[in-house]
C-alpha cells in the first residue's frame, strides 16, 4: 500500500496560481499512473488531472485544459498540479490518489485509484 502526503494549497487572488506536490511513498512509485481530484463543499468528488505510469499520458477535466499541467517526478517520487489562471470555482479540497494497477495509462474514474490522500485546501477569492 501507498502513503500519500499533499502541500501546497492555501488560499489565493482569482488569476493567481498555486503549485501542489503529493509525495509518495510505501511502494514502487513509478509503475503507477497517479491523479488529482477535487471536492467542493456539497459537491461530489471529481478528477481533475491524471499521468500515466510513465508520464507520457494525460487527461484533464474540461474546465481546467489550458489552466493546470500534471506532472511527475519518478526520482522523488513525486507528483504535481501546476494551477494557473485560478477561478473561485476551483476552490475545494484537493486530493492526490494513485492507481491500484501498474503499468496503466488511461485513469480517470475515482475506482481506478486504490491509495488517497488526506487532502489540501485550495481557496481562491474573487
Amino acid at each position: 500500500q501507498v502513503q500519500l502526503a499533499e502541500s501546497g494549497g492555501g488560499l489565493v487572488q482569482a488569476g493567481g496560481s498555486l503549485r501542489l506536490s503529493c509525495v509518495a511513498s510505501g511502494r514502487t512509485f513509478s509503475s503507477y499512473a497517479m491523479g488529482w481530484f477535487r471536492q467542493a463543499p456539497g459537491k461530489e468528488r471529481e478528477i481533475v488531472a491524471s499521468i500515466s505510469w510513465g508520464g507520457g499520458t494525460t487527461y484533464y477535466q474540461d474546465s481546467v485544459k489550458g489552466r493546470f499541467t500534471i506532472s511527475r517526478d519518478n526520482a522523488k517520487n513525486t507528483v504535481y498540479l501546476q494551477m494557473s489562471s485560478l477561478k473561485p470555482e476551483d476552490t475545494a479540497v484537493y486530493y492526490c490518489a494513485a492507481d491500484h494497477t501498474v503499468y496503466r495509462n488511461w485513469v480517470r474514474l475515482p475506482s481506478d485509484f486504490g491509495s488517497w490522500g488526506q487532502g489540501t485546501q485550495v481557496t481562491v477569492s474573487s
